[in-house]
């Protein structure tokens, strides 16, 4: 059997088809399964407890069969979060493949002469999201096993093998990590780490781009302690460089953190050109360039193939993999046309409503409905993908403190989370070894938008509504595995 969209809406139509149910949420009550000493909670009752406003929208299908068990408001286009890098992961192991590696080269336009490179040296990168200073001190150390102490020619860094992004959501504050700019070089995921100290008089503070062997200083990243309160940050940009401001009221006697990175490739650069010094090898600095100019490889690092970027995405919801690895599948020049070009993809593909604005679902414009991502995940299933075993695993139910006859579930899935926005979709495995696609969304969008942008990193009530978004989630997957089969 093909499950399609259309026949998963199908279902659900004919669910609703009597009058007395067209207006309320579809549920199907049976008997418990053996153990339970009282049948599990209306999915209802559930969501009216959860006091979440907004709305509320799941749906859960047997994996084999692929028959629905339950559903709710599940063509309701809701914004998906980070759940829409399951869509991405999709995306790039049947575009790029899961074998696909991004490299990473130090390519020369002349020979070595006495150590000296007669000619250009080129960083050129591919949109590597995971390169790190690491990397790069690695890759500076075997240029130097070459024999090469300095250079005729300029030092350039290729930065077009993705076009240049200079923030994934312009909706979020300036200073959140989790938001940076990307191109075809990118470093330490795009962000550079703020220390300070307090001094006899004001703070010390440091940018740098530490790993864990090297912690290399920057010096295109700056930050100056101001007098005030508000704002805590801001941000003013330069060719090349990134100027930021903090407020002295917000510090206290020390403290760090990780902030965005605007210029990538003038970092990534930088910090090579550190690296290199280090070992011996005298660079000027460094020329941006976009187009490619030809050269002898080198030196060449690559990353873990596509599988195991696409785990740790999707168990970190690392945003710049997410964009990286969408970009590099669709090869088109912008971000909207790329994330234009997966919404085509994933329509045609498996026949979903779904329009993404980005590759990470950062962005708050993206919409997916439950219905889109059970129909996803059982093509995913039924075809064999690859997807599940990326997926972050985690066990509920069962355990100290559980009701008596709670039986453990293990769940493969992934979560999504913006300001009043929870998302959670996946695969759960009752104890006896049956599958469930399930997809829940939950949303409060006006209260979501009222938020003013100063509030946005830590909203009022956030923590607490999120809270109660994914007790919701747990207890509705609790409830759909206690259902007889």
């Amino acid at each position: 059997m093909t499950f399609t969209r259309r026949w998963l809406l199908s279902a659900l139509l004919a669910s609703a088809a009597s009058p007395v149910l067209a207006e309320a949420p579809l549920t199907s009550p049976r008997p418990p399964r053996r153990g339970f000493l009282e049948p599990p909670p209306e999915a209802g009752d559930l969501v009216a407890r959860a006091t979440l406003g907004g709305a509320v929208a799941y749906a859960v299908a047997d994996a084999r069969s692929g028959t629905l068990l339950e559903a709710a408001n599940a063509a309701l286009r809701l914004p998906p979060a980070s759940t829409a890098k399951t869509v991405t992961a999709l995306y790039g192991l049947e575009t790029l493949g899961p074998d696909f590696r991004f490299t990473t080269r130090l390519l020369a336009t002349g020979p070595v002469t006495n150590g000296i490179l007669q000619g250009d040296l080129i960083l050129s990168g591919s949109g590597d999201p995971t390169l790190s200073t690491d990397a790069l001190g690695e890759m500076a150390a075997q240029l130097r096993s070459r024999g090469i102490t300095g250079i005729t020619g300029r030092y350039l860094a290729y930065a077009g093998a993705l076009p240049a992004v200079p923030l994934i959501d312009p909706e979020q504050p300036d200073h959140v990590g989790y938001n940076p700019a990307l191109s075809g070089l990118n470093l330490n995921f795009n962000r550079v780490h703020f220390e300070w100290k307090q001094a006899a008089k004001g703070w010390s503070v440091t940018m740098d781009a530490r790993a864990e062997r090297f912690v290399p200083p920057v010096s295109m990243a700056r930050m100056k302690v101001v007098t005030r309160d508000l704002p805590i940050y801001t941000y003013a940009g330069d060719q090349g460089s990134d100027s930021w401001t903090v407020a002295s009221g917000a510090l206290g006697a020390a403290g760090s953190r990780w902030l965005p990175v605007r210029h990538p490739e003038a970092y990534t650069a930088e910090v090579f050109q550190t690296l290199a010094r280090a070992q011996g090898i005298a660079l000027p600095a460094a020329q941006v360039v976009r187009v490619r100019p030809d050269g002898t490889a080198l030196v060449e690092w690559q990353s873990d193939p596509l599988r195991e970027i696409l785990r740790d995405m999707l168990k970190f919801s690392t945003n710049i993999t997410a964009e990286a690895v969408g970009l590099a599948a669709s090869g088109a020049p912008s971000l909207a046309q790329s994330a234009a070009a997966m919404s085509a993809w994933a329509n045609r593909r498996f026949g979903l409503s779904a329009e993404f604005h980005d590759h990470s679902g950062l962005g708050g414009g993206s919409l997916v409905s439950a219905a889109d991502m059970v129909t996803a995940l059982l093509a995913a299933e039924r075809e064999g993908l690859g997807l599940r075993p990326l997926l972050k695993r985690t066990e509920i139910g069962g355990g100290k403190g559980a009701k008596r006859g709670a039986r453990r579930i293990a769940v493969a899935a992934k979560t999504g989370t913006l300001n009043f926005v929870s998302g959670l979709v996946g695969i759960a495995t009752t104890e006896d070894g049956r599958d469930l696609v399930f997809a829940i969304y939950c949303a409060d969008r006006d209260r979501r938008s009222a938020l003013p942008m100063e509030a946005r990193e830590r909203p009022p009530g956030g923590s607490a509504w999120l809270g109660r978004a994914r007790g919701l989630q747990r207890a509705l997957i609790e409830r759909w595995a206690a259902l007889p089969a």
